[in-house]
């Protein structure tokens, strides 16, 4: 045989083994595309059924349902306006008419980035592909999801004509503050039926789909606006409209119609849950999923809470002399937030975010960052008790204070009241807060130790590392100073704060679960001796009109003011429930009462906490904080720290750890040590 015979031989054999592999590879291809066609949905007829999916209901604490997300107001295509129809063509799927199901370019443009562009996922899904997601219970983006994405839409292009599909989109699609479906939209934000909505109105709505969250334009305007002018530059790139109807257009600003107390959720505590679970789930599950959300609200509680406020409020402008008298401008009102958590699992109990929730959907409670003044005390006073050994008997002194900061001159703080008490018991200066005491302290356990004892506690916010952070100069929110507050009244066990306990979907799995798990993060022992002095600022200090309004349980807190005025805070705890209140104006100007005197976290927010614990902790039996066992009690003079004799004045309880003992004063007798 010839050598050109023995090559074309071989040639022959590699050319039937490679034909045997691809036959293999096309039998395998096949059977895998047979068994992935096994776990497609069916696609419904009418195709209109495709958009009828499970709501979801969202339940509280107690089982009752309190929200449900769902349900569409379908009207045909021909009652939608046809700049609407084509400005969502033109931003979502401009070759619609063209596909049939797959945009081939976009897909293998999305393909290239996704597997040789580490860290960029590009979506490529058409409308078809988008409304075909109705049909799968899990949202979860993996490639064997979107092939069965793909298979589907492929079959509804099969079985539908184009317009069938998109009138099922237009009517499936979520714009934000509860609207499902064009009709829901036009009406909600404009007050008027799809059919009208002009080339203005209809690519303002058009740009809202991409995050309905980010650019709703009743809290982000401008930000609406910049979206809108990218769907007019589709429209155009498209040929839909010339450049001079897109600046028409632009020129036109859509008027919005006044909002109701029914938009989005109407509760700042559900507006928080579904802001959480679009940031996990995306907005398409939660608005097609058919979820089950249980939450941690309890709508007794609650309903305290929105009371106390309204009550504490009316009371507050009463003060301020605004009462009867509304501002033209509302945002120029003062301002309230209120946030409950319980102490022992960090489940978020009640939350107002603001007075009126149809007015402002701006939620104080968990987006309001503030200064706390005096609030912040705590965290200082438990890095100086662990930090430098002290004890709540350890005598300091009020007196005028400067501290030299290194590159900005030096600091000196100063009392509200402008004057000075002198030497005093550590426990007496947080009862009284006392800023040049803590102005010491923090001079010499140094910012560091402050903010790492805040960190302990849960505070996330950023805080500046200087000296003023002592006095509550960074900026917290009062979710934060709750959940904080709730680690001093569990004796050192922080427990993350959370709103939603389980979620499960429409086939009842369970897509999460909070398990509660507390860490401890601070010494039981010195824990107890802040709580038992925040118990005294209660009882006989800057918080002792929760005292006088009626709340007698045994509990603890703190006040909180900021210069000017701008801020009146009130943190406080039982050993079950801790609640921060916030007082002030959006604006920050300053808190005045008709006479010129400032209001205090005493005046302005202690009132509103007190109202509000008492309805929350009725029929409750009083519960004592738990005293660890390393722990004694000494009455202590509260000017020289020397145990008491009985010519003292005013003399104080002071809790202190077994090394810890009051020194006797020259010539007296030793009092029997109090035991638990």
């Amino acid at each position: 045989m010839t050598p050109a015979a023995k090559l074309l031989r071989r040639l022959a054999s590699l050319f039937y083994l490679a034909l045997a592999l691809a036959g293999c590879l096309a039998l395998v291809i096949m059977g895998l595309f047979f068994v992935a066609l096994k776990d497609l949905p069916r696609v419904p007829d009418p195709l209109s059924r495709i958009i009828e999916t499970p709501p979801t209901e969202v339940y509280a604490a107690s089982g009752e349902r309190i929200m449900v997300l769902g349900g569409r107001e379908a009207v045909p295509l021909n009652r939608v306006s046809h700049h609407f129809v084509r400005a969502v063509i033109a931003t979502e799927d401009h070759r619609f008419w063209d596909h049939q199901g797959i945009n081939k370019l976009r897909t293998l443009k999305a393909l290239w980035i996704t597997l040789f562009e580490p860290g960029r996922i590009q979506g490529a899904s058409t409308i078809t592909q988008q409304l075909a997601k109705n049909l799968f219970f899990s949202f979860e983006r993996t490639y064997r999801r979107k092939f069965h994405e793909l298979m589907v839409a492929l079959q509804i292009e099969s079985q539908y004509s184009k317009r069938d599909i998109l009138e099922a989109y237009v009517n499936q699609i979520p714009f934000g503050i509860g609207a499902h479906g064009i009709e829901q939209a036009a009406r909600k934000y404009f007050g008027k039926p799809a059919a009208t909505l002009t080339l203005s109105e209809s690519t303002l709505l058009a740009g809202l789909p991409k995050s309905p969250t980010r650019y709703n334009p009743y809290r982000y305007y401008l930000r609406a606006r910049k979206r809108q002018r990218v769907v007019l530059n589709r429209m155009v790139a498209v040929g839909y409209i010339t450049r001079q109807d897109a600046q028409e257009a632009c020129r036109e600003a859509p008027v919005l119609v006044e909002r109701t107390a029914g938009t989005r959720t109407g509760s700042y505590f559900l507006d928080a849950v579904l802001r959480r679970l679009e940031d996990r789930y995306g907005p398409e599950v939660i608005h097609h999923g058919g979820l089950q959300v249980f939450t941690t609200l309890e709508p007794r509680l609650q309903a305290a809470a929105i009371a106390a406020v309204n009550k504490g409020m009316a009371s507050l402008e009463q003060r301020l002399g605004l009462l009867g008298s509304q501002p033209a401008d509302k945002t120029d009102r003062p301002q309230a937030a209120l946030v409950a958590v319980e102490a022992t699992t960090g489940a978020v109990r009640a939350m107002v975010g603001g007075r009126s929730y149809a007015e402002s959907e701006y939620n104080r409670a968990v987006q309001g960052k503030r200064q706390p003044g005096s609030g912040f005390k705590p965290f200082l006073y438990y890095s100086a008790l662990e930090k430098l050994a002290l004890s709540p008997a350890a005598v300091v002194t009020d007196q005028t204070v400067t501290i030299p900061v290194k590159g900005s001159g030096d600091w000196t703080p100063r009392n509200f009241g402008r004057q000075h008490a002198g030497p005093m018991i550590l426990k007496k200066a947080l009862m009284k807060s006392v800023n040049t005491v803590a102005a010491q302290l923090v001079a010499e356990t140094g910012p560091e130790a402050v903010i790492e004892v805040a960190r302990r506690c849960g505070i996330q916010s950023p805080l500046n590392n200087v000296y003023s952070v002592a006095l509550g100069s960074s900026e917290v929110t009062p979710l934060e100073m709750a959940a904080a507050f709730a680690t001093f009244a569990t004796g050192g066990i922080r427990n993350r704060p959370f709103l939603v306990s389980r979620v499960e979907d429409a086939m009842g799995r369970v897509l999460e679960e909070h398990i509660v798990s507390g860490k401890r993060t601070l010494d039981r022992g010195i824990t107890y001796q802040l709580v038992d002095m925040l118990q005294g600022a209660i009882n006989q200090g800057t918080g002792a009109i929760t005292r006088r309004m009626g709340f007698n349980l045994p509990a603890a807190g703190k006040t909180g003011t900021t210069n000017g005025y701008r801020d009146a805070w009130f943190t406080g705890f039982t050993p079950t429930l801790s609640t921060a209140v916030w007082v002030g104006f959006d604006k920050r100007k300053g808190l005045q009462d008709k006479d010129g005197s400032g209001i205090t976290g005493g005046r302005g927010a202690a009132p509103i906490w007190s109202e509000f614990m008492i309805q929350a902790t009725s029929g409750e039996p009083p519960r004592k904080f738990t005293i660890p066992p390393d722990i004694h009690f000494e009455q202590a003079d509260p000017i020289t720290g020397y145990q008491a004799g009985g010519d003292t004045q005013g003399p104080l309880r002071v809790a202190l750890k077994d090394d810890q003992q009051l020194r006797l004063a020259p010539g007296t007798q030793p009092w029997e040590r109090e035991n638990h």
